[in-house]
């Protein structure tokens, strides 16, 4: 068969491709939905009582700044991985926030002991905070399988990583709207083990979480 005929033979029975949004419209929309589900978090549990109080202090503010950045940063870099002629470097856009947060978290756990002394950074158990981050993680994760399940055959580890990581950090400021912690390294200890671990546990099931929501999706089409 001669090539022209090949092509259109191929050409003949292709079906129109709908293009996808550019990433950064496709990472606000996905960061709206995130901030309306916060903010229905907010307002059935409420503000934290001393949240006016903790905004006193600057480490927590830049706690937040910090977190919510890295959320933002985090999502775009996801929504450029997840096409193929991206570069591998957008996964290194929210490591900055990142670092800026655990350093945040570190000033805080100085602060806490300057003011209260060895009290200031004794460890309790929280299973809550680890339980909060994880459960809102669920349906807002679960929008962006939705959105970047096509990079299952590109970028699925560092997508889904990133991805994750949006995911988590920003329920970890829904976190600390509502929840008190009074030490700053209950904070550091939970927060960042929560996130680590959704971003652990998302890069590792990467391939197969994809590969079964391209699946569904294609069943649903």
């Amino acid at each position: 068969m001669r090539t022209e005929d090949l092509l259109a033979a191929m050409v003949a029975d292709a079906t129109p491709v709908k293009r996808l949004r550019p990433p950064l419209m496709r990472a606000a929309l996905w960061l709206g939905l995130s901030v309306l589900a916060i903010a229905a978090v907010v307002g059935v549990a409420g503000f934290r009582p001393d949240l006016a109080e903790r905004l006193d202090r600057s480490w927590e503010v830049a706690q937040l700044a910090a977190a919510g950045a890295t959320g933002a940063l985090a999502a775009v870099a996801a929504f450029h991985l997840a096409l193929p002629d991206r570069s591998d470097a957008w996964a290194l856009l929210p490591l900055p926030g990142f670092a800026l947060w655990v350093a945040s978290l570190g000033w805080g756990c100085v602060a806490d002991f300057v003011r209260l002394g060895p009290e200031g950074l004794a460890l309790g158990t929280s299973w809550g905070c680890l339980g909060f981050i994880l459960g809102l993680s669920v349906p807002l994760g679960g929008a962006m399988l939705v959105a970047l399940r096509h990079a299952a055959p590109i970028r699925p580890v560092p997508t889904a990583a990133t991805g994750v990581l949006s995911v988590a950090m920003l329920a970890s400021v829904g976190l600390s709207l509502v929840h008190h912690l009074d030490a700053a390294v209950m904070v550091l200890v939970w927060h960042v083990g929560a996130v680590l671990v959704a971003v652990a546990l998302s890069a590792g099931l990467s391939r197969p979480t994809f590969r079964a929501a391209r699946r569904l999706s294609a069943a649903f089409a």
